[in-house]
């Protein structure tokens, strides 16, 4: 934050706003247009004086990202869904991880601990672009709300994941009962952190019908849930999703005024629009200075493991749930694995990497290469892929999932 430069900013604001006319009247999608629009400010003269590090980006803009989806979220459909979701963000990050790690162990030459960082943080996918393509196309209710709930969640797991390896790195306890402890820890501990600060909060909010307090409250709930988990090593994004659970159900029932609502749903669909933008643009301009001709071969083997690690998630997982009430059709199938997108949480966790592993500016360059190839080609076919599929609702069944 020390190169905050407020008419930098406001550069950044006024491309993102052009870029958000260009896209929109050219039906591609924003993301694309933001992270070319980076790439392009970071070659001319000016560059770009703010760049992306672990703590802009855990600490500043992922906390309202996550709040900002979770408060989208409606508990009874969540509820029904939870133990598809639960299996899809254990099992299935642990299949995808595996897949990707065991690929570059044996075909890249990375040590089996390198691997296992990049298995664990290329497993966090992030849907902005394809959520985004959802809400203008209007998309099936279920569909949204696996996407968005999966991806959630499988951030949260993903974070997790990479805690422990971060504690085996550092020479802790790596026996079964040691991780065992530290996943039960940091997952409780996130729940219970989250709903801390929720709980509260809310009530307070419901003294008053004034709108922007109301705001205000939402706000210190989805920064303080993050930064409480997060000081006492917990899950910051279990902290968060479960703090904007609470808000957009509980808090929506009768805490939050009926004035309050759609303020601060507004507010938050305004701060996740202006931070996507800052990220993606930053995205940009760090692939621009990326060294990334040089690891060409790895990450090209990247890309396609981290396709083959969320089809191993995805297929074999949800085969499970096929004579279920839970069975999920085939093009949803289909949306889920060619929509696991990477973005910002992966490149935190990349740039959070112990100084001691061997791989360490590799992986960093081979995660920003991933990421690059999932908003462009993914990214960009994800729209196509919706229409070929014929999942747009039926007229008059938006995609609002409150």
């Amino acid at each position: 934050m020390e190169q905050l430069d407020i008419p930098f900013i406001g550069l950044l604001l006024f491309v993102a706003s052009l870029v958000a006319i260009a896209t929109h009247r050219l039906k591609l999608p924003y993301s694309v247009g933001l992270v070319t629009a980076g790439i392009a400010l970071a070659l001319l003269p000016l560059g770009l004086p703010l760049t992306l590090s672990t703590e802009l980006i855990m600490i500043v803009f992922l906390p309202p990202l996550v709040f900002e989806a979770a408060i989208q979220i409606p508990w009874k459909p969540f509820r029904r869904e939870l133990p598809l979701l639960f299996v899809l963000v254990t099992l299935g990050v642990v299949l995808a991880a595996g897949v990707v790690a065991a690929g570059m162990h044996w075909f890249a030459g990375w040590s089996w601990l390198g691997a296992a960082f990049f298995g664990v943080l290329i497993a966090a996918t992030d849907p902005v672009s394809v959520i985004a393509a959802f809400r203008a196309m209007k998309v099936e209710h279920r569909l949204h709300l696996l996407v968005e709930s999966e991806s959630l969640l499988n951030d949260g797991v993903a974070a997790v994941g990479f805690a422990v390896l971060v504690a085996i790195a550092a020479g802790q306890g790596a026996g079964p009962a040691a991780i065992s402890l530290k996943l039960l820890t940091t997952v409780v501990g996130g729940i219970a952190a989250g709903a801390a600060v929720a709980v509260p909060l809310v009530l307070i909010a419901g003294r008053t019908t004034d709108r922007l307090i109301e705001v205000t409250l939402t706000t210190l709930i989805a920064y303080g849930s993050f930064l409480l988990a997060e000081h006492f090593h917990f899950s910051g994004v279990l902290a968060t999703l479960t703090a904007g659970l609470i808000v957009g159900n509980y808090g929506f029932l009768g805490s939050i005024s009926d004035e309050g609502r759609p303020a601060v749903l507004n507010h938050w669909e305004y701060v996740a629009f202006l931070i996507n933008s800052f990220i993606f643009l930053l995205i940009g301009g760090r692939e621009a200075q990326m060294p990334i001709l040089a690891v060409i071969e790895a990450a090209g083997l990247a890309a396609l493991l981290s396709l083959a690690g969320r089809a191993v998630a995805i297929y074999p997982v949800m085969a499970a749930f096929a004579k279920t009430r839970l069975r999920v059709p085939w093009r949803y199938k289909h949306v889920l694995f060619w929509g696991g997108l990477r973005g910002a949480l992966a490149l935190a966790l990349a740039l959070a990497l112990p100084a001691n592993i061997a791989e360490r500016d590799s992986i960093i360059t081979v995660a920003f290469a991933v990421v690059a190839f999932s908003i462009y080609v993914q990214g960009l076919t994800m729209p196509w892929l919706i229409r070929r599929l014929g999942l747009l609702a039926p007229r008059g069944d938006g995609e609002t999932l409150h």
